[in-house]
């Protein structure tokens, strides 16, 4: 709660892009990193206007729910004043497509359909390749897969931001993703080089499960928050939900 009122006292004194150590907030430990992490997230949220946050309110509350921890689960959802959440769940447009192609004929067919573009790979292939590759029975037929979306996204492109490919920084994305869900560094860094925003603090979260400690990004998350854009938040949710959901990557 201390934290919550430094950060609306240094909002209104128009403090909040000074430094960490400047407005004395303590980076996380890794004793007391999930509550301090969602803390961190939620001062970043909780300079937007109030209705602003409530469009992250739901997605902070499932994150919250991913850590199975009860007690945390409630005292967000009182200070939140929201019904507790269960995790999210559910199959997704990309998921349905690479379970249907996979039925109908294999991963030969799949992998060939995906490299020609092909319905119904013209729309959203990346996504469908990569529900694909969670959908492998094996190490080495997710691996195919992922080498072939490398292979389809290309050498990284010039230019900055989205003044590339679209497609190839949506394949970036989704194979920086499932990088970091193998705890594959060397192909989540060669996957973030193909995204619109290396640099974001998404990737930078993700980084850290390969590595082993997101606690020195609490300050980042604070100093970044964006008093009326949303996107900063669902970033960090988005960059933190796997930590929570999965742990962090073994030594």
């Amino acid at each position: 709660m201390k934290s919550l009122v430094i950060a609306a006292a240094l909002a209104v004194s128009g403090l909040w892009a000074a430094s960490a150590t400047a407005q004395g907030i303590s980076p996380c430990t890794q004793q007391d990193q999930t509550e301090c992490m969602l803390e961190s997230i939620w001062v970043a949220a909780s300079i937007l206007p109030p209705e602003k946050q409530d469009r992250v309110k739901r997605n902070f509350l499932y994150v919250v729910a991913e850590t199975h921890d009860a007690g945390l689960t409630r005292e967000w959802s009182r200070r939140l004043n929201s019904a507790p959440l269960l995790p999210a769940n559910g199959t997704g447009y990309a998921r349905r497509k690479a379970q249907g192609l996979l039925a109908e004929g294999g991963w030969d067919k799949f992998l060939q359909r995906a490299r020609a573009g092909t319905s119904p790979f013209n729309i959203g292939r990346p996504e469908i390749m990569a529900e694909g590759a969670r959908l492998a029975e094996t190490p080495d037929t997710r691996k195919r897969v992922i080498n072939a979306m490398f292979d389809l996204a290309g050498p990284p492109l010039g230019g900055k931001g989205f003044d590339r490919s679209f497609e190839q920084a949506d394949f970036g994305h989704v194979l920086a993703e499932l990088s970091m869900e193998d705890c594959n560094l060397q192909d989540f860094d060669r996957a973030v080089r193909l995204t619109a925003t290396p640099d974001s603090l998404r990737y930078a979260l993700w980084r850290a499960r390969i590595t082993g400690d997101a606690s020195p990004l609490a300050a980042r998350i604070r100093n970044e928050a964006d008093d009326q854009d949303t996107r900063h938040v669902r970033a960090v949710l988005e960059g933190y939900g796997p930590i929570i959901s999965r742990g962090y990557c073994p030594d």
